[in-house]
């Protein structure tokens, strides 16, 4: 198994004028300015952090994948991961210094703002760790995270975390025992080869998701993924 690589040096940029929309905040305000003035606060602050490391598959079966030893039950990743022999696996974090911080606030607002400022720089911290990982793979790539899909619930995260080894800790993300993770806006996922353009939402009927990247195909399950479609799989 190739040891974690950790990655520290994440500028917290931090664009509060791209975000006041988003907020409903009206440029010139009194409350933009005090939405500035955290957000200020939360750049000077925030030291977002990632790892990755790169796993080699064992085995395979109909819904399983056992990389670097550790098994992963879904029947989505594993049709995914059929054409590939490596995955990369990640995890990004807004960092424990910001968290703690919004913590530390006392006003529901602040709070609610908090959360977003924290989102966009765990944004930050995810492109910088894909950026990383397409010096290895200069491809097309597509993405699966634990917990996105019913496919592949929460409680995936265990093995996850056995994968990444020391490296969670290493920047300060941790795990409870009901597989959700401090702090919450961190994401960990799979990164891998991937020709067909593959988005979890594909796969995702939630409605008013603000974060979907492609639309819900009903059908796509049966398609690509169900039993069946197996033999139209093949492997490399």
């Amino acid at each position: 198994m190739n040891a974690p690589t950790i990655i520290t040096d994440i500028p917290a940029t931090i664009d509060p004028q791209e975000l006041m929309p988003r907020l409903h905040l009206r440029p010139g305000s009194p409350m933009a300015a005090e939405f500035l003035a955290l957000a200020e606060q939360a750049q000077r602050i925030a030291r977002p952090k990632a790892a990755y490391l790169i796993g080699y598959i064992d085995d395979k079966t109909d819904d399983t994948v056992v990389i670097d030893g550790v098994r992963f039950t879904s029947r989505v990743l594993r049709v995914n991961l059929d054409p590939v022999h490596r995955v990369f696996a990640y995890i990004a974090t807004c960092g424990l210094e910001l968290y703690e911080w919004a913590a530390s606030l006392d006003d529901v607002l602040h709070q609610f703002w908090a959360e977003e400022l924290k989102a966009a720089v765990l944004r930050e911290a995810t492109a910088r760790v894909f950026d990383a990982i397409a010096a290895h793979n200069q491809g097309k790539m597509a993405s699966m995270n634990p917990g996105s899909l019913p496919d592949w619930p929460l409680p995936e995260q265990r093995p996850f975390f056995r994968l990444m080894g020391d490296a969670p800790a290493a920047i300060g993300v941790s795990l409870n025992d009901s597989c959700l993770m401090t702090p919450n806006k961190s994401v960990t996922g799979f990164r891998f080869a991937n020709e067909s353009s593959y988005v979890n939402c594909q796969l995702c009927p939630r409605e008013g998701c603000p974060g979907r990247a492609a639309p819900y195909d009903a059908a796509l399950f049966a398609q690509r993924y169900a039993e069946h479609a197996t033999d139209e799989v093949g492997e490399v």
